[in-house]
């Protein structure tokens, strides 16, 4: 098999043989996709991690009573609009490689 060999500007300067076994061989389309998606989900380190309310230290009572201190009702003071609360959906740490192809 021969394979044009072109400059920088683009003008064939020369032709070079290639081995048939390697570059005349049948291309598996399925072994390319799943070496791509491998690739793919080695890229992803997936250990971001952030804590959720129900791991949050604290916040075992009541903040503030439910009637008359004119401010909004709370349960605990580590839910998400707290400052030091935990978030709703967090992310975890998860492995991407036993998902199926």
């Amino acid at each position: 098999m021969e394979a044009n060999v072109i400059d920088m500007k683009g003008k064939k300067i020369d032709t070079i043989d290639l081995p048939g076994e390697i570059f005349n061989a049948p291309v598996n389309v399925d072994m390319m996709h799943q070496a791509f998606i491998r690739q793919l989900a080695n890229k992803r380190l997936g250990t971001h991690s952030t804590r959720g309310r129900s791991e949050v230290s604290g916040g075992g009572r009541k903040p503030w009573r439910q009637k008359g201190t004119g401010r909004a009702r709370q349960g605990s003071i580590r839910a998400s609009q707290c400052v030091c609360g935990g978030k709703i959906i967090a992310p975890s740490p998860r492995s991407n490689h036993n998902k199926r192809l």
